[in-house]
């Protein structure tokens, strides 16, 4: 038996689309993640890039998975200053960036490599209904 890696023209990359409407981020971050890696794919190999586009509308609506987590859920940041660290509450980050909840959860899924950097191009979050991604085609998934 010989172990075959797939060439870079060999790979095909199908387009998936998703719909985030009352769906808890985590549990949808991990299907997210499946995809753009390619672990779907019977020919999956870790250090090549062969996962696929992923299209997710509705995202500003995805569900946290506690009660009042829109309150007590922080997204901390430190820009490396001093006094520079800052906390913000979920509900805020939903009400300045409604695309960035899921983002956060995706990239934290991701390898953190250089690998992880081209993968998470392939997320397009979109906040409402509508997506310019028609002419690709997405494949809607359950």
């Amino acid at each position: 038996m010989k172990t075959t890696l797939p060439k870079e023209s060999e790979i095909k990359r199908a387009w998936h689309l998703i719909d985030a409407t009352d769906k808890p981020a985590g549990r949808l971050a991990v299907e997210i993640a499946r995809l753009l890696r390619g672990r779907h794919k019977p020919d999956y190999t870790p250090h090549v890039d062969m996962g696929d586009f992923v299209v997710v509308i509705n995202s500003a609506k995805v569900g946290l998975s506690g009660a009042r987590k829109e309150d007590q859920k922080v997204y901390a940041k430190y820009t490396g200053f001093q006094s520079g660290y800052t906390e913000t509450s979920a509900g805020t980050v939903r009400a300045k960036n409604p695309n960035y909840i899921l983002w956060h959860a995706v990239r934290g899924m991701l390898p953190k490599n250089k690998l992880s950097r081209q993968l998470i191009k392939r997320l397009k979050l979109y906040p409402g209904a509508e997506h310019p991604h028609l002419p690709q085609n997405p494949q809607p998934i359950g």
